[in-house]
Order: C-alpha cells, then sequence, then structure tokens
C-alpha cells in the first residue's frame, strides 16, 4: 500500500467525517480505524489499547483540575472581582470598558488557561455593560473574543499541557514561553483598540478616588493571588504543572468556599458536572487522537511531510512560515486540540531536524491554533461569544477583524524574529 494512498485514506476520512458533522472524537477514532483497514493492521484489541493509552497519562490529570479551578473561579465571585478592580482603574478613561476586558482578559488567563471559560465569563459579566455604554456590540463581542485566547498562551495553559503530553516537550518550559509572547498580545490588543475607538461615541464612568480604587484592588487580592502561587511554585519546584493545577482548582475552592463565600454546596454540584462534562470532551478527544497518531506513525506519514518539506530544512525561517500558513488555513477548521493531537507529533520532527527551538515551536503551533479560534466559519470563541450576547454570528466576525489582524501581525514578528520568544526563555530559564 502505497504511502500517498494511506495519507489519501487519513485526509479524506478526516473531512469527510467532519462534513457529516460526526463529533471530533469519533472522527478521530473512526479515522483510525479506517487507516488499520487500508494497512491491513486492524485488530480490535489494538485500537482498544491505544484508545485507553490515550488518556493514561499523569501530566494530563492537569487539565480536569485546570478545567475545575476555571469553573470555581467563575461560580466562586473570582472573575467578578478582577473585572471590578480592572475597571475601577481604567473605567474612567475613554474607551475604558474595552481596557477593562483587556486586562482581565490577562488577568484570568493567568488563573484558568481555558479559552471557553475566560471569554464566556468576560461577555457575561461586560458585555451588557458595554451594551449600556453605548460601545458598538460587533466591536465589543470581537474584541471579547480576541481576549479570550490569551488564556492557551499565558500559564497555566491547557493546551501547553496537552501539547506537552502529546509531543513530549517540557510543560514547564512551554509554561515560561508563553509568559511574554502573552503580554505582547495583550499590548497589541490594547493598540487595535485605541484605532478602533477613533470612530466611537461612548459614555465613560466618573473617575473614582483612589480610596475606591485600592478597595477594589483590596478584593480582588486572593484573586491576585493564585496566579502568584502557581507560576511561583512551578518556578521554584515546588510542584509539577501537574501538581499546579491540583494546587489552584483547591486554592480557587478554598477562596470560593471560605473567603467570598459565594458558593454553596448545591452549586458545587453543578460546577462539577460542567468541569466533568468538559473533562470528558477534552479527554475523549486525546483518547481517539492517539488512535489516529498510531497509524500515521505506522504508515511512516510523517517522514513522508518530511520529504515535501525537506528542502526547506535549511531555511529554518521559511519553513517555520510554510508550517504556519498551513496550520492558520487548517485552523480555520479545526479546533485547537484536534490540532495539537493530529499535527504536532507529525511536525515537531521536522522543525527540530531544520534546528528549530521545540519549546519555541510548540509556543508558535498553540498560537496559531489560538487564533484558529476566532477565525471563521467554525472559530469556537466566536460562536461563544455570539451565544452570549445573542448576536449574530456574522456579527462577531465583523468585529474581530481588526483584533485577528493584530494577532497575524505578532504572529508574524515572531517567525520572522525568534528571539521575541526565544531570548526571554532563555533569561528565565
Amino acid at each position: 500500500m502505497s504511502e500517498g494512498w494511506v495519507a489519501l485514506v487519513f485526509v479524506g476520512s478526516m473531512i469527510g467525517l467532519m462534513g457529516l458533522g460526526v463529533p471530533m472524537a469519533f472522527a478521530l477514532l473512526l479515522t483510525g480505524a479506517a487507516m488499520a483497514w487500508t494497512l491491513d493492521f486492524w485488530d480490535t484489541q489494538l485500537l482498544a489499547q491505544n484508545l485507553v493509552a490515550g488518556v493514561d497519562s499523569f501530566p494530563l490529570l492537569a487539565v480536569p483540575f485546570f478545567i475545575l479551578a476555571g469553573e470555581l473561579m467563575n461560580a466562586g465571585g473570582i472573575s467578578r472581582r478582577i473585572i471590578a478592580m480592572a475597571q475601577a482603574w481604567v473605567g474612567h478613561v475613554r474607551g475604558g470598558l474595552g481596557f477593562v476586558t483587556i486586562g482581565a482578559a490577562i488577568l484570568m488567563a493567568s488563573m484558568s488557561g481555558s479559552a471557553l471559560a475566560d471569554t464566556a465569563a468576560l461577555a457575561t459579566i461586560l458585555l451588557p455593560m458595554m451594551r449600556q455604554h453605548g460601545y458598538p456590540m460587533h466591536t465589543s463581542a470581537g474584541l471579547m473574543a480576541s481576549g479570550g485566547i490569551i488564556a492557551p498562551i499565558i500559564p497555566p495553559s491547557m493546551p501547553f499541557v496537552i501539547y506537552g503530553v502529546t509531543t513530549n516537550t517540557s510543560i514547564s518550559q512551554l509554561f515560561l514561553a508563553g509568559i511574554v509572547p502573552g503580554l505582547i498580545m495583550g499590548i497589541g490588543l490594547v493598540i487595535a483598540w485605541k484605532l478602533v475607538l477613533r470612530d466611537m461615541r461612548v459614555q465613560q464612568d466618573p473617575k473614582l478616588p483612589l480610596r475606591e480604587r485600592l478597595r477594589a484592588t483590596a478584593k480582588a487580592f486572593w484573586a491576585l493571588l493564585m496566579p502568584v502561587i502557581i507560576i511561583g511554585g512551578m518556578k521554584t519546584g515546588v510542584f509539577t504543572p501537574t501538581e499546579a493545577a491540583v494546587v489552584a482548582a483547591f486554592y480557587a475552592l478554598v477562596i470560593a468556599f471560605f473567603v467570598h463565600r459565594e458558593l454553596t454546596l448545591s452549586q458545587l454540584h453543578g460546577v462539577l458536572v460542567r468541569a466533568a462534562r468538559t473533562t470528558a470532551i477534552v479527554m475523549f478527544l486525546c483518547a481517539g487522537a492517539a488512535v489516529a497518531s498510531y497509524m500515521v506513525t505506522l504508515a511512516d506519514l510523517p517522514n513522508t511531510l518530511g520529504g515535501l518539506l525537506g528542502p526547506l530544512v535549511d531555511h529554518p525561517r521559511l519553513l517555520m512560515a510554510v508550517m504556519m500558513l498551513t496550520l492558520l488555513v487548517i485552523g480555520t477548521a479545526l479546533d485547537l486540540t484536534p490540532s495539537i493531537l493530529i499535527l504536532a507529533p507529525v511536525m515537531l520532527p521536522i522543525a527540530v531536524k531544520a534546528g528549530i527551538d521545540p519549546v519555541y515551536f510548540g509556543l508558535m503551533f498553540v498560537l496559531n491554533g489560538a487564533i484558529g479560534l476566532i477565525t471563521p466559519p467554525v472559530g469556537t470563541v466566536l460562536n461563544v461569544v455570539a451565544g452570549v450576547g445573542r448576536l449574530r454570528f456574522d456579527e462577531v466576525v465583523r468585529g474581530v477583524a481588526p483584533f485577528l489582524l493584530t494577532y497575524l501581525v505578532i504572529l508574524l514578528l515572531f517567525v520572522a524574529f525568534p528571539q521575541i520568544v526565544t531570548a526571554p526563555l532563555a533569561w528565565m530559564r
């Protein structure tokens, strides 16, 4: 069986199943089964073993705990206090609620690591406020979505955990690599928002006295302490990324129950159910991708792709540009987690062969996939904002355009000047 025919079966099965609306986890599993049949390697026991092996990983335990931490943050008032603090300091500035959105997005990203959870929290609290103050809803929704995708980049990041497990890359190093790029994304949004503001006429809040600002900051103290504990603990070696996820969930639970006292036992049941559902989706994706990934390796497709990209190995930046362009196109249809599970194990060996830092490549891969979350026609995060704000999908797409362009410029800068990522990483190492 030729490698070209096997590759056609892989791509055709995946696209065909997605086109039929089959859930991604089942599409990955069925694609792996189709490849096994094509390779004359059909063995149900082997498929089952790979299915189980896909989730039998200690580092992957970080995923359910970070998901739970995000749910506890939203239910226990932590997210709301962060937004209130940001509003107290910059809400009086022209377009202040936009700056509040960006600041809150960065702070929340340093706690949950989930783009969907952060976006939902931001949109639920801030969209009604922006509507009341006369902000254009499509632009406001676009800003919310763009702020939400900072979460996969700033640690603790669930996509980094999944990428690290899938490619055997240091999760701690990926976390450190994401700090500076995540802040650059925030700065880019600030610049884009200032440019968008020129044509807006919006209502401004009065400037609060210093006492009120400090009071709002004091109320958010326990929330602000959370990323310090998580990142500081990992940096000093007190706990691993997996243990950090457990610490984050436990910390959020204690603050929600005993400090803020906004979470009750009856509400905790709903929080656990929502976290369990999200965890089941992510873990089943990992399991299905393990089957497909095993068959991809068996068919030697990485070497086939390596042969196609071979002429570019001597030109690392050109290779990165081609890979990033490919991922951008794929990201318009494929969500971030499946992209990592399917493509990262195939592309990383080629990047390493070209002398590209594997941690830098991992950061770029996840950043590219995060941009795909706000890229039509799928745009998972766009759908979340549209649903929360009761807006049409095309309105949100129109509103996100200037911020999407900003992210593409940042991605291009990181490709052209990798030192923007690697230099701070080398210093933090």
